[in-house]
């Protein structure tokens, strides 16, 4: 008895799965067929033309426009520091002091020298006019007043000696006030008062940088380089901006320097160099940014926002809405883009209307209900190629003393 009840059990499970089988397929069907005369709501925006900028995002790493070590041009014992590390100084702010006694004497036995020998140059010429005056009366040998003019000679060398002495201990008296090289911040001093300092030492006192204006040193691969040498050699601005951890977050705007005359053989890459006012100090010297520019600039493009370009077994495509309110699939071939804007290079001409959204629930012929997207959507800006004014890209505010 138990075995003919589970039989009729499992046939009722399965008709009443097949009966609401049936009603589902059933109902979508008539759902779909209610659909399709129902307008699809869809978002398009028109294909315009215009330029676009090509860009390219490499990391880079900020380097001062000037770096000096400090360090004592003469040998001595470091008395004074007058600094603070971080502390913004101009170029002849003294920064450090060397024990100067002993060049102070060496200062004073040079002038002493330079008595002795300018007395006994004196008292030679004396000497020699008087012997002059005899050898005209016939009362001296010719070769007595040459040996007198040739001692005269001599102590006037011996002046020019010492006046050389004097300007070589003035110097190294005045090297012992260790100033700033150039308008910059100084860092964290590197040797302490009571030490020992000279010419010699590679670490120096302390480095000052100059970091208004800063650069920003990075490459670009071979293939995009023809294209930004050809701009920079042409005497056009390239726009460069840096931009830190965030993304959307640019830190600053500068342009364009320079270029490397060779290629690194390593990463085949050429490396560039920008420049950036820098004038509240957003980048640091040895920081690691990511340098954006464009390497090129696509004029009379046809440009569509890129949420228009979808993607299908055949490629590309977008849809496109005629004047009878129906969406086509357009194959499409797509260029350089953005999260913004997409060149066409062939496929779609400018002034079609495309679908941005709602592109889900079309195929070709559905008809639509379309609204317009805002301009912002539907024209998106391409990246600037406009760069900061010549003062603004190399002008530096004075440093505080």
């Amino acid at each position: 008895m138990s075995k003919p009840s589970s039989r009729a059990g499992v046939v009722i499970v399965v008709i009443i799965i097949v009966v609401a089988l049936v009603w589902w397929l059933g109902h979508r069907k008539a759902a779909d067929t209610a659909a399709e005369g129902q307008p699809v709501a869809v978002v398009t925006a028109v294909a315009r033309q215009g330029s676009f900028a090509v860009t390219r995002s490499q990391p880079g790493t900020v380097t001062p426009a000037n770096s000096v070590v400090v360090r004592s041009r003469v040998d001595g014992e470091l008395t004074k520091v007058n600094f603070t590390g971080g502390q913004q100084v101009k170029q002849g702010d003294v920064l450090a002091e060397v024990d100067p006694r002993s060049f102070q004497a060496q200062l004073q036995l040079a002038n002493g020298d330079l008595a002795r020998s300018q007395a006994q140059l004196s008292n030679a010429q004396e000497t020699l006019k008087h012997y002059q005056a005899l050898l005209t009366q016939d009362s001296i040998s010719r070769q007595r007043v040459a040996d007198q003019q040739a001692l005269v000679n001599q102590y006037a060398g011996e002046v020019k000696s010492e006046q050389g002495r004097i300007g070589t201990a003035n110097l190294q008296l005045s090297s012992t006030r260790i100033t700033s090289p150039i308008t910059g911040t100084v860092g964290l001093r590197r040797v302490d008062p009571g030490n020992l300092v000279g010419p010699g030492d590679a670490r120096g006192i302390t480095v000052v940088t100059q970091s208004q204006p800063s650069k920003v040193l990075f490459s670009v691969s071979v293939q995009d380089a023809p294209h930004v040498l050809e701009r920079l050699r042409g005497g056009i601005c390239i726009p460069v901006t840096a931009y830190g951890d965030d993304p959307a977050q640019p830190l600053a705007t500068g342009r364009l320097l320079a270029a490397n005359n060779e290629v690194d053989p390593a990463t085949g890459t050429v490396k560039l160099e920008a420049q950036f006012a820098n004038a509240n100090t957003e980048l640091l010297p040895n920081q690691f940014v990511t340098a954006r520019l464009p390497v090129d600039v696509l004029s009379s493009a046809t440009l569509v926002p890129t949420a228009a370009v979808q993607q299908g077994a055949q490629g590309a495509f977008v849809y496109v809405i005629g004047d009878d309110k129906t969406a086509t699939a357009v194959p499409v071939v797509t260029g350089p883009a953005d999260n913004a804007t997409t060149v066409i290079r062939s496929g779609l001409n400018a002034g079609a209307r495309v679908v941005v959204q709602g592109a889900d629930r079309l195929r070709a012929g559905t008809v639509v209900n379309a609204t317009a997207a805002p301009v912002t959507a539907a024209a998106a800006p391409v990246v600037s190629t406009d760069c900061p004014s010549e003062a603004a890209a190399t002008s530096a505010p004075s440093a505080r003393p």
